[in-house]
């Protein structure tokens, strides 16, 4: 993507699936770090933030998360302890975070990891906030994550959107059993991110794009098809969650595969809730689509991602 349609003090370090892009703000007033990455790659973060393309030698003045899952967040320790910087979260999170509470942040409970941290100030909906020498209004973005946030610029048309828009979909969503409010809410912010000057959008995972008309058709498309079949958000839920962990994990013995998704929160409690399989059944239906998908492969009696 031509880097004239960003602004120049904005710079993006696109990672991966298992880190969430870094989205550093660079000011003579202090720099501005959004969203840190997996525990796992606390190291890589760091060093791109040392770099030239980072703040170098120089100070990091807050830190800052769309919000707190293990992939936006698990670099916050790490980074508040090397920089001393303010920490802030969206104010929703707050009490999560409060209390670490391992499964509605999805860690523990999901096969994944963060070291702990506090926060230091809270990131309100509808406030505005100058990071970069740029105003960023603060907008609910609920769905994937019930109080997450994405910021938006209008001088520049740049939106920030975390995990509710990226090229080719969106965080998934939970079950109506678990929250009857994420479908909707879901769409409610496709429909605000479709009424916004977005000229380039930086998301979560993948590179920055312009097109984001189009990536929007492709997102209702597939909540439109969630919202006709919403028994198939359990079984998708657990593939991706699965293929977090692949990522996390290099690989897996098959043969463990069935005693892990019995001993693992998310995977016993929807299976008993809404698959009802054997736990030898159940794993061999997530690695059977995450290989269809390709997004994992078997070999030498391992699961491994792609």
């Amino acid at each position: 993507m031509p880097t004239r349609v960003l602004p120049p003090q904005l710079h993006v370090f696109v990672r991966d699936w298992l880190s969430s892009n870094n989205v550093l703000l660079k000011s003579r007033d202090g720099h501005v770090l959004i969203d840190s990455g997996y525990v796992r790659h606390a190291s890589l973060t760091l060093a791109l933030l040392d770099s030239r393309q980072g703040v170098g030698a120089e100070p990091l003045a807050a830190l800052v998360n769309t919000h707190c899952h293990s992939d936006h967040m698990g670099g916050n320790a790490a980074i508040v302890r090397r920089y001393g910087c303010t920490l802030s979260i969206p104010a929703g999170e707050a009490p999560l975070v409060e209390r670490w509470d391992q499964q509605a942040l999805l860690l523990e409970y999901a096969g994944q990891q963060a070291d702990r941290f506090s926060a230091d100030a809270l990131l309100v909906a509808g406030e505005t906030r100058v990071w970069g020498d740029l105003e960023w209004r603060l907008l609910a973005a609920p769905g994937h994550d019930m109080g997450a946030l994405m910021f938006h610029n209008e001088e520049y048309g740049v939106l920030i959107s975390g995990d509710a828009l990226w090229e080719n979909g969106f965080g998934f969503v939970m079950p109506p059993e678990i929250d009857p409010a994420a479908l909707p809410a879901a769409r409610a912010t496709l429909d605000l991110i479709a009424s916004l000057d977005v000229r380039v959008l930086v998301p979560g995972h993948g590179q920055p794009f312009t097109d984001v008309s189009a990536a929007l058709d492709r997102s209702y498309a597939r909540l439109a098809m969630f919202e006709r079949e919403p028994e198939r958000l359990p079984r998708y839920a657990l593939k991706v969650i699965l293929a977090f962990v692949l990522l996390d994990k290099r690989r897996l013995p098959l043969a463990d595969m069935p005693a892990y998704v019995e001993r693992v929160g998310i995977f016993r409690d929807f299976n008993a809730r809404f698959l009802h399989l054997e736990p030898e059944a159940l794993a061999s239906a997530l690695v059977g689509d995450l290989e269809k998908a390709g997004a994992a492969r078997c070999e030498a009696g391992y699961v491994m991602p792609r």
